[in-house]
């Protein structure tokens, strides 16, 4: 799916910039030029983006139903 239209820039393309390491919208921004042109795939590709940091770090269930996360380090 297009997520950026002004760019031309996939699901797919940004589920390889987490891979790669990017972990915040801007790092996308850096990388692939999301939000750039007219801002209207901001919810969208921030959206995109939080779901692939879950497929790689899925969040927990505790006991008592409350879900946690993972800490992800940034690069220095």
């Amino acid at each position: 799916m297009y997520v950026c239209v002004c760019r031309a820039i996939t699901e797919k393309q940004i589920e390889s910039a987490v891979a790669g390491g990017a972990r915040r919208l801007r790092d996308l921004r850096v990388e692939l030029g999301v939000t750039e042109e007219c801002g209207r795939c901001a919810r969208c590709a921030k959206q995109c983006l939080h779901q692939a940091l879950d497929k790689q770090h899925p969040p927990q269930l505790l006991s008592h139903g409350i879900r946690t996360f993972p800490l992800i380090q940034e690069a220095a």
